[in-house]
């Protein structure tokens, strides 16, 4: 992982806000620490004469995020929020929406209430895959624990309110000075400090241990592999289409990583052990639909009959998403993603594509291990995204 920082650079970005925007820009410029509106970062700062946090807005990425993309919070509110009991994800977007100075900005972050509690001006939140993957293997917490021996480790729990309440109640009485920073296992790594330079900084070197500990343990070797098995795209795309209710895009990715992921011994058990971050679920389904033989509509069936279950094991009163894949595994072909838009496809792609390296090298630490169904489903169905669906 390389430091991005460059002093010639950072002097055209001036107060707070400016070096806030510009340590964002280099996070997110690492498709190894962020992708596709991943992470988040704030800075706290003085408007008027009240602290303000400056937290990255809904819909922005931290590569192309400037200062408009930074929504202002009322630093005492979001703080307030974190010693409620019990706080609903819709109600917390409302509470943070009305403590916010500027209403035309964007909705804040639903990380902001645990940056306002983090006593420190600059805070970096990145989903490094480096960090992840190891937390994700099988003795992951353990590995965790012995690179990062200052961090305050954090077991997962869903983010937003629950996140920040628990972080919030763990450090009671704590002694901040002596934390070198945040892991949430299976989630992410946190960084922070009084000056935007170092939690930069900071967040690279951390970044860098666990990128050299793999490196050491479980470095990724690609074995070459030829295309040996087919699929008919066609049928496949007409199949799908008619199962999405819209006409598909694809990304058909026949990648050295994709060929080798689909040539796996056990495919269907271990290409189908859940998503490397729970951000991901969102575009990329749990799961692939695993593609065996010439038979498209069938393992389409049984896809979704098993979506299906996986739904009605832990749904309440949620609206099911539609139950096709996202994205297909083909045995001994490749990597197809699906998408509403080309964009879209080719989003799903990259993360794929991160998501394989990871399982790979986990597994040569023992096994690869995400968050379980029931974490998997909440994240899936979080009340934000299903508001969206009901309106």
């Amino acid at each position: 992982m390389r430091n991005l920082w460059d002093a010639n650079e950072a002097k055209e970005f001036e107060g707070d806000l400016g070096l806030r925007v510009y340590t964002s820009n280099l996070l997110g410029k690492s498709d190894e620490l962020v992708l596709h509106g991943g992470g988040n970062t704030s800075v706290k700062s003085v408007v008027d004469g009240e602290d303000i946090l400056f937290v990255k807005g809904s819909g922005w990425d931290l590569v192309s995020i400037k200062a408009e993309g930074f929504a202002p919070v009322k630093l005492d509110a979001l703080k307030n929020m974190a010693t409620f009991e019990v706080l609903s994800d819709s109600d917390m977007v409302r509470l943070q929406k009305e403590a916010m100075i500027d209403k035309s900005a964007p909705n804040p972050s639903v990380e902001a209430i645990l940056h306002a509690i983090i006593p420190y001006k600059f805070v970096d939140h990145t989903h490094a895959d480096a960090m992840v993957t190891i937390s994700n293997s099988t003795n992951g917490e353990d590995l965790i624990r012995a690179i990062y021996p200052n961090f305050l480790i954090i077991p997962y729990v869903m983010p937003g309110f629950i996140l920040a309440k628990t972080i919030y109640e763990m450090t009671q009485n704590f002694d901040w000075e002596k934390c070198d920073g945040i892991v949430l296992l299976n989630h992410g790594i946190f960084t922070f400090d009084d000056d935007g330079k170092k939690s930069y900084d900071k967040m690279i070197k951390e970044v860098n241990k666990a990128e050299k500990f793999l490196a050491q343990k479980a470095p990724l070797v690609i074995e070459k592999y030829y295309p040996r098995g087919m699929v008919d795209i066609e049928s496949l795309v007409s199949i799908l289409s008619k199962e999405k209710g819209y006409e598909i895009a694809i990304n058909v990715n026949q990648s050295p990583l994709a060929l080798h992921y689909a040539s796996m011994r056990s495919l269907r058990e271990k290409a189908c052990r859940g998503v490397l971050t729970p951000e991901h679920i969102i575009r990329t389904k749990r799961t692939p639909m695993i593609l065996e033989n010439s038979d498209i509509q069938k393992a389409v069936d049984e896809y979704k009959t098993s979506y299906i279950e996986y739904f009605n094991s832990f749904a309440k009163d949620e609206i099911m998403l539609n139950p096709a894949p996202n994205y297909v595994v083909v045995k001994d072909f490749g990597v197809i993603s699906i998408g509403k838009t080309q964009k879209e496809a080719d989003i799903i792609n990259d993360i794929i594509t991160h998501t394989m390296g990871a399982v790979l090298r986990a597994d040569m630490l023992g096994g690869y291990e995400s968050i379980s169904m029931k974490d998997s489903f909440d994240m899936e169905y979080w009340e934000l995204e299903q508001v969206k669906l009901r309106k």
